[in-house]
């Protein structure tokens, strides 16, 4: 089985719907698992039309907390400088220490320091993932990040292992993982295992920036990409620009096109719909494909 992962330095350039429709495409000749690994906006579901109620979703634990044993705690305060996060406040009308569940990272620096064992460190729900099946017949593995929890990196790595063990159980052949925008821990988790990567920009300056910035991890792991220049013909001198950057590793541009947000708008593949960009995907997904299987 191949992994196909979409990524872009920069959000909003265009990343999901090319990854919703390359897994309509592909899953017309290949079976196929699809894994939005955007854990703190995923919209690859909602780009294939699949409803969230027909997901089944779990609660996750991959973060930790720091909670204080308070029949325990003598008051010495050695933990309160012991957190780089400014996550620990001294109640002085207690004379113990509070938590900001927020700032706290679950390092476990106070737990050490304390005398009296005083603090523990507990695992916490801070995330929700699931799969659905959508009607171009593959499935669909998403997850979410709760608002304000941390740990978004390591909720990836757990999409990514449902989503394997679902592969494997389907005998699938292509695992096509939407990845975050930028450099964060959630893009490194979701190019852990790639074959190919897939790196979506448009001719903006911010965006072709990032997009350097993201192919410095990819070529750090040393993975094989391929760039797409997506609404091209809104800034061409910019465009030629990237082309010349991004010289043969170039899969292709895509033309901007009103038909493209009415797709969106209405939940559809922009390759299910009749436009210009629509065929420019399809010659995309050609060129990915001699990619990910030449000899």
């Amino acid at each position: 089985m191949k992994t196909l992962t979409i990524l872009s330095g920069k959000g909003g350039v265009g990343k999901t719907m090319l990854a919703s429709s390359l897994a309509v495409l592909f899953a017309k000749e290949l079976r196929l698992v699809a894994c939005d690994c955007d854990v703190d906006a995923s919209n690859l579901a909602l780009a294939l039309g699949i409803k969230e109620s027909s997901f089944v979703w779990e609660e996750i634990e991959t973060s930790e907390k720091a909670k204080l044993i308070e029949e325990k705690c003598n008051g010495c305060k050695k933990c309160l400088n012991s957190c780089v996060f400014s996550a620990i406040h001294w109640n002085e009308e207690k004379n113990k220490p509070e938590f900001n569940r927020f700032l706290c990272e679950g390092c476990g620096a106070c737990s050490l320091v304390c005398p009296k064992h005083a603090i523990e460190i507990e695992r916490v729900k801070n995330g929700r993932m699931g799969s659905a099946r959508s009607k171009y017949g593959f499935a669909v593995v998403s997850g979410q990040l709760k608002m304000g929890e941390s740990g978004s990196g390591k909720i990836v790595d757990m999409l990514k292992e449902r989503a394997l063990t679902l592969a494997e159980k389907e005998r699938a052949e292509l695992l096509i993982c939407d990845s975050a925008a930028g450099i964060s821990c959630p893009v490194i988790a979701s190019l852990r295992g790639s074959d190919f990567v897939i790196a979506v920009t448009e001719p903006s300056p911010a965006s072709f920036r990032d997009l350097k910035r993201a192919l410095q991890i990819v070529q750090y792991f040393n993975i094989p990409y391929g760039i797409v220049i997506n609404k091209w013909d809104i800034n061409k001198r910019l465009s030629k620009e990237i082309e010349g950057f991004a010289g043969e590793k170039l899969l292709g541009q895509i033309s901007y096109d009103r038909k493209v947000v009415d797709a969106i708008v209405n939940l559809t593949p922009v390759v299910e719909t009749e436009c210009k960009a629509a065929k420019e995907i399809v010659k995309i997904k050609e060129r990915v494909k001699t990619q990910l299987y030449k000899p």
